[in-house]
């Protein structure tokens, strides 16, 4: 919906913001008409993806609204993406850094601008302005961070519990095609070749770089505030969705910081709230003026009346179900003494309290075809072993939802088939939660390296199954990321595995339900070997944060429908075209998931230029055997205007043995019909406790 009370404002197509290195860097600026006679704060969006085309639709209607309620919108493009100059080599180097702290300088120092910058970011975005408010700059007076992360090890798209995450090849197949792409000679003239083949050479295999680094070293602390939480020093107003992988980082924010600031966490996906599901839409860019407002014009507004936290909290639905139904809910601080940890003890295919005994109701179910009956080990400890087939994880979903039905997890029985299982009674009442879960297990393994993925779910009476929420653990990182150590076969160790945090309600008669795996492929990469695992039941719990409902969240105020500024004139020439395949071809005995990710393709009218993206990604095992696994990603980007036209065609190979991990990629660049650069690597990498 447009908004209706837009002030009139202009827009600034090409403006160069130079760095002390004689470096340009490339700004699009929606400015309020009056702010030369009445300067204003600037808000600030600084990322990688290319302001000139694939996100000028939403720069437009973002950074418009900005304008229209009386600030300068900003949409700068990293060093070497997009119009920038120079070549992007990584994400969040210190130059990158560097870079953000002179354009701060320089927008404070324009005569439309009154001094005082705020950043506004969504990923990318949403992390540099964490990371750039952490080095104090004068400039900056607050910042708005959407599904962003302040550990860049522990919770981004790279590692997740010591695990290395299958998006952590997507998202550099991503980067891989983003940085392939030239500027736009209608911005950069004849340069734009030149320019383009320097980035063609120098950007680099970021995938190599990343997995080069499978501990918790300098490499991720750099950037990362968790580090120092006081080097914050500027209000934060945080924002991430439950289908997003960044949903933790809020809470520890919120726990951490000492400066004002909020969270709203709703249903949805990558996105920002109100563009994207799954689950309602928000008139968030209001919600990020309210913000700016107090921070950078001094207007009491009642913004830090606020509750600290806000969430959607999920209520019990079918798998298949993409509205994603719940209610909002708040509260004054977090952590809050309104949510206490419950306890649950798991004895052999039950959750009971831990103050429960199995009664004489019949023989607990028990897990599914992988698992073996309980046993009893030394002591008469009741005890399960667990070996889990890699077809485990092939309906979990992304790690970071973007597509909002076809990357979200579906109906779990298929999961739980190769998982041991622990199920509750029917409930009795209601029972709601709020923040993460933990399961405190004691295991042994007989290979040196193991990981273990714990589901909590949400189980209907018709028995359909819902992943409410999940986490991961290397076994090897069980004491320290980083310092891991092998396990000795056999021996018996201590864990706690963490879930993601989580709002949900589960009604009653609806059942809980916890599966525990050996693999969660391919949201995650597997042991280099299939590791056999038991568990010891004497003192295993599941930890639940239940919460008391307040009359209070039944009177929390209205966010209200989406409003944004006019978009751009486009013309669509072929529409998205997304799905997620599971194939089993029994005549192989291969096994694969097949992900097809078109976005649209269109034509941005003013400026006469079409616009391509297309993804195909594909993980694939064969007969269980682990040394088959496999991920694999090719991406095509095409721009084209008049008789201009340009492609570029990605294409990464993930493999692994025992010992190593294996990347061979290729890098092709198209001008018209002729191939004007192509480059291959063919990279060995030692597996370290992965």
């Amino acid at each position: 919906m447009i908004s209706s009370e837009l002030r009139p404002y202009r827009v600034i197509d090409y403006q160069w913001i130079p760095m002390p290195d004689g470096t340009r860097l490339a700004a699009k600026i929606w400015l309020p008409e009056d702010a030369e006679e009445h300067p204003v704060p600037a808000i600030l969006e600084y990322i990688p993806y290319r302001k000139r085309d694939f996100k000028a639709q939403r720069d437009a209607q973002i950074h418009g609204y900005f304008a229209g309620h009386g600030y300068a919108g900003v949409r700068v493009d990293i060093r070497g993406s997009g119009d920038s100059e120079g070549v992007l080599k990584d994400e969040y180097l210190h130059q990158e850094l560097s870079d953000g702290l002179d354009i701060l300088r320089w927008l404070a120092a324009q005569p439309w601008c009154s001094g005082k910058v705020g950043i506004f970011g969504l990923s990318w975005g949403g992390f540099n302005g964490l990371q750039l408010a952490g080095l104090q700059p004068p400039e900056l007076g607050a910042i708005v961070t959407v599904c962003s992360s302040d550990d860049r090890y522990r919770d981004d798209v790279h590692y997740m519990g010591g695990c290395l995450l299958g998006d952590n090849l997507s998202w550099s197949s991503t980067m891989f095609a983003y940085n392939s792409l030239p500027p736009d000679p209608q911005v950069v003239g004849e340069r734009w070749r030149d320019m383009w083949l320097e980035r063609l050479e120098g950007s680099g295999l970021w995938l190599k770089n990343w997995l080069e680094h499978q501990r918790r070293d300098y490499y991720w602390t750099h950037a990362s505030v968790c580090e120092d939480f006081s080097c914050v020093q500027v209000p934060v107003f945080a924002v991430s969705g439950w289908a997003d992988g960044y949903s933790n980082t809020v809470f520890r924010l919120m726990e951490n910081l000492k400066v004002p600031r909020k969270a709203l966490v709703g249903p949805w996906g990558h996105k920002y709230p109100h563009m994207g599901g799954p689950g309602p839409r928000i008139n968030f860019l209001h919600e990020t003026v309210r913000w700016f407002d107090r921070w950078l014009k001094g207007i009491e507004n009642g913004v830090e009346d606020d509750p600290v936290l806000r969430a959607w909290q999920l209520d019990t639905v079918s798998p298949l179900d993409p509205t994603h139904p719940g209610r909002w809910v708040a509260e004054p601080t977090w952590p809050s003494d309104n949510v206490r940890q419950r306890a649950f003890r798991l004895t052999p295919g039950v959750i009971l309290m831990e103050d429960e005994q199995i009664g004489s109701g019949g023989e607990p179910g028990l897990p599914g075809d992988e698992g073996e009956p309980a046993r009893s080990g030394l002591n008469g400890t009741p005890t399960l072993d667990l070996q889990s087939p890699l077809r485990v994880g092939l309906f979990a979903g992304k790690w970071t939802s973007y597509a909002e039905v076809t990357d979200l997890p579906q109906d779990q029985r298929a999961e739980d088939g190769g998982a041991l299982v622990f199920e509750s009674p029917a409930l009795r009442s209601d029972l709601e939660i709020l923040g993460s879960p933990w399961v405190e297990l004691e295991l042994s393994a007989n290979k040196p390296v193991a990981q273990i993925a714990v589901r909590l779910e949400d189980v209907a009476p018709d028995d359909t199954a819902t992943r409410v929420t999940y986490g991961l653990l290397n076994l090897t990182h069980r004491e320290s990321d980083e310092q891991p150590e092998e396990i000795y076969p056999g021996e018996r160790y201590r864990v706690r595995v963490r879930l993601n945090q989580i709002a949900q309600r589960f009604p009653a008669g609806n059942r809980i339900r916890l599966g525990v795996s050996t693999s969660y492929w391919p949201l995650a990469w597997p042991a280099p070997e299939p590791p056999r695992i038991t568990l010891y039941l004497d003192d295993a719990k599941l930890l639940l944060p239940c919460r008391q409902p307040r009359e209070s969240d039944f009177t929390l105020r209205d966010l209200g429908e989406p409003e944004a500024a006019p978009g751009l004139s486009t013309t669509l020439l072929a529409p998205a075209h997304r799905e997620w395949t599971v194939v089993h071809n029994l005549a192989t005995n291969e096994v694969s998931l097949n992900i097809t990710n078109n976005a649209e393709q269109y034509r941005l009218d003013d400026i006469g230029l079409e616009v391509r993206r297309d993804t195909n990604e594909r993980f694939s095992y064969i007969g269980n055997n682990y040394a088959t696994v496999r991920g694999e990603v090719l991406s095509d980007r095409a721009l084209r205007r008049g008789d201009w036209a340009i492609t570029t065609k990605t294409h990464t190979v993930l493999t692994s043995t025992r010992t190593h991990f294996r990347i061979q990629a290729t890098l092709d660049a198209y001008e018209a019909d002729t191939r004007i650069y192509s480059k291959s690597w063919d990279e060995l990498i030692p597996r370290d406790h992965i």
